[in-house]
């Protein structure tokens, strides 16, 4: 939220404005749905005629074709459609890297929309806005898939961030949403058979609560009063008198940006320190809130001196059921105390396994127990962002074992707690962050 837009770059997803006639958009989305279904009815038949490595590659290069078929047009749309982009681009436990370089495209700052468009939606939302906001910097800090945010000084000198809505984004999404069932459902159909109904349920609900800045200013209260008095994590505060369901402001605080603090001139010691932050932040918030913040994008984040970490954008917040916890936390335990026979029932006990209802194989789960395992080493602390090797082998696995992996059916509670999950991994790799990750899982399981 703190980064400033290459307005240059504006014409890189189109025009800055969204498309907002619902026939405009669902001819687009729908050619799209159309071109990623016929996608995946050619790769199911030709995989039925190659096996090995020729298959693999085969899934691979279907994968990445509609990758770049998505980010064209997705980050063109914006609303709904660039937002459900973004989401799969942080999923990088479940497709490869070749497909996530490009999909991670629609995490770059999209381009902002006239300031004079904006300022109508605050007019209509906050009558008389002036009285409070005494002063608002035309040119957008940040511009993403539902709004943009703009720096303004409160009547009594305060410095805030003002997120404001784009207008009529909240009917474009509702018309999109029929269109991006059919082209997530087309999209999973490349590496899953599990039910996609309650995974788009998932999807859809988090969406919907994204246009509701009432609620988003809700989480920021609730997670400030979790995270009251830490010397780790910094949480804005609501100006009450300056919001409304589409308008939300808060208090600005400046610190290093994304890119600022990734940054080789940066100090790794303090790169260690954030990076450690933002690994407890997640398991405080899994094991002890069950509350996350379930939008890890590194833009939602800055970086203050100290080693503190502020945190921004609370729309996607997940509330986590305690037996989820509770199987993250028998999980857990069981790889801190080396007993990975059992990870494939405990992972069944969660309902994670097979459509037979069997649990998963060991040789599915090997690879990602050997990666866990490199970072939990006590002896020599794991550094991020280093040999990718590990990783590498997941993906590798799973495409060996595409048929098995396909079949895997889960919760869909799960879908945003991996989502963070991977998440953090891409901004520990950033930060190239080291520290005792093995005494901080413990800290926090028990």
């Amino acid at each position: 939220m703190v980064h400033r837009p290459d307005l240059k770059n504006a014409d890189r997803y189109g025009s800055s404005v969204p498309a907002s006639s619902p026939l405009a958009r669902l001819l687009r989305l729908g050619s799209l749905v159309g071109r990623v279904g016929a996608s995946v009815a050619v790769e199911q038949l030709v995989s039925l005629v190659l096996s090995g490595p020729s298959r693999q590659a085969h899934q691979l290069a279907n994968l990445v074709i509609n990758a770049e078929r998505i980010v064209r047009e997705l980050g063109q749309l914006k609303g709904a459609a660039m937002k459900v982009g973004q989401m799969l681009s942080l999923q990088d436990s479940l497709l490869p890297p070749e497909v996530i370089a490009i999909l991670s495209a629609l995490q770059q700052q999209a381009p902002p929309i006239p300031f004079g468009v904006v300022q109508r939606q605050l007019d209509a939302e906050l009558p008389g806005w002036q009285k409070t906001i005494v002063r608002l910097e035309p040119a957008a800090i940040a511009a993403a898939s539902i709004g943009q945010v703009h720096r303004g000084v409160l009547n009594d000198g305060r410095p805030v961030a003002v997120k404001i809505q784009y207008p009529g984004i909240d009917g474009i999404i509702e018309a999109d949403l029929v269109n991006l069932r059919r082209l997530l459902q087309s999209l999973f159909a490349l590496f899953t058979d599990a039910d996609f109904g309650p995974i788009w349920g998932e999807v859809r609900d988090r969406l919907r609560e994204e246009l509701d800045y009432v609620n988003e200013a809700e989480n920021i209260r609730r997670m400030a009063e979790l995270w009251a008095g830490s010397d780790q994590v910094v949480i804005p505060g609501v100006i009450d008198a300056a919001s409304s369901r589409r308008v939300l402001t808060m208090d600005y605080i400046a610190g290093y940006t994304p890119d600022e603090a990734c940054d080789h001139a940066q100090p790794q010691a303090l790169r260690d320190r954030w990076g450690a932050v933002l690994f407890d932040f997640l398991l405080r918030g899994l094991f002890e809130h069950r509350l996350i913040h379930a939008d890890p994008n590194l833009s939602n984040f800055s970086f203050l001196a100290d080693g503190r970490v502020v945190v921004y954008d609370f729309g996607c917040v997940k509330s986590v059921p305690p037996n989820i916890v509770q199987g993250y936390r028998d999980l857990s335990r069981a790889v801190l105390d080396g007993r990975r026979a059992e990870v494939p029932a405990l992972l069944a006990a969660m309902g994670i396994g097979t459509a037979s209802g069997a649990p998963v194989s060991a040789g599915l789960v090997a690879p990602a127990l050997d990666f866990v395992s490199k970072v939990l080493d006590a002896e020599h602390p794991y550094r991020f962002g280093g040999d990718d090797r590990l990783v590498r082998e997941i993906i590798d696995n799973n495409l060996s074992r595409f048929g098995e992996a396909k079949d895997i059916r889960f919760p869909h509670h799960i879908i945003f707690i991996n989502r963070t999950a991977a998440g953090h991994y891409g901004n520990l790799s950033r930060l190239r962050a080291a520290a005792p990750w093995r005494r901080m899982l413990q800290a926090r399981v028990g």
